[in-house]
């Protein structure tokens, strides 16, 4: 297991564990993020990530990355 900001651009991941505050979570999940779905990376930008998940682009945070662990 490993956070999502170490995966490889391009590189299909599952998701297998979302960690920090509940409020956290919750967001995460509202926007698609649920242990077991796919999430690739699709690109880096000034610290951002945007990746795929669930056929929608979203950019997140380094730190809302660095909790999900695929």
């Amino acid at each position: 297991m490993m956070p999502l900001t170490l995966s490889d651009v391009g590189e299909e991941n599952i998701i297998k564990k979302i960690g920090g505050k509940q409020e956290v979570k919750t967001h995460l999940e509202n926007l698609g993020f649920n242990v077991g779905s796919a999430v690739t990376v699709i690109n880096t930008i000034g610290g951002n990530i945007v990746v795929k998940v669930k056929e929608s682009r979203i950019a997140i945070s380094k730190e809302m990355a660095q909790k999900i662990m695929v």
